[in-house]
């Protein structure tokens, strides 16, 4: 996997390169406050979804991790959604609303503490119950959880990989989108395109 230096992203996003529209949604992630407000979710159930967000995309590496929880909390309050789903899922809102409290009935069921609360290790193992779709609790009787792990996996990783500084962790320039890449056989690099590491 490439390695870029950091700084590669906001050095790109400052030339003429990267189209306004582009910039505009680039910059609003790089500079997004680290505080956030839940709009859908309760408290404690926000909690419960950054905890989770936290173990599948552990970021110790990070001085501010990237936030994965509001993406899904913005989008849930607005109602947006791919406009499918599978006909074994209940719409999103009920889906997560069901998953996450399975999750809770998981913990609780295996170790008696709400997952929050848990240590890493422990947090671990009931995420990969419910990768499994081994994951004690009467919420799964009403959602396959293989298939709600799956979607919420999907969405993390949307969320995840659509911030810059994860772009730039992958090696990922093409928000330098402006017409005219030149340079498009095997191993050529457009000057825009900095060297590996």
């Amino acid at each position: 996997m490439p390695n870029y230096p950091e700084g590669t992203v906001r050095a790109l996003l400052e030339t003429d390169l990267v189209t306004p529209a582009t910039r505009a949604a680039l910059e609003a992630r790089l500079t997004a406050s680290t505080i956030y407000e839940p709009q859908f979710f309760d408290a404690d159930t926000y909690r419960l979804l950054q905890a989770v967000a936290a173990r599948i995309y552990p970021q110790p590496d990070r001085e501010a991790p990237i936030l994965l929880a509001p993406a899904i909390d913005k989008r849930l309050l607005n109602g947006d959604a791919d406009g499918w789903r599978y006909d074994s899922m209940p719409p999103d809102r009920e889906a997560y609303r069901l998953g996450l409290g399975g999750i809770n009935q998981a913990a609780e069921a295996r170790f008696q503490q709400p997952f929050v609360v848990l240590d890493e290790a422990r947090q671990d193992q009931i995420i990969e119950l419910l990768a499994a779709a081994e994951a004690p609790g009467e919420n799964w009787s009403q959602l396959p959880q293989g298939r709600f792990f799956e979607e919420m996996l999907a969405e993390l990783t949307e969320a995840y990989y659509a911030h810059p500084l994860a772009q730039e962790e992958i090696g990922y320039v093409g928000m330098a989108d402006v017409p005219g890449w030149q340079h498009i056989g095997l191993n050529e690099l457009e000057p825009r395109e900095p060297e590996e590491l």
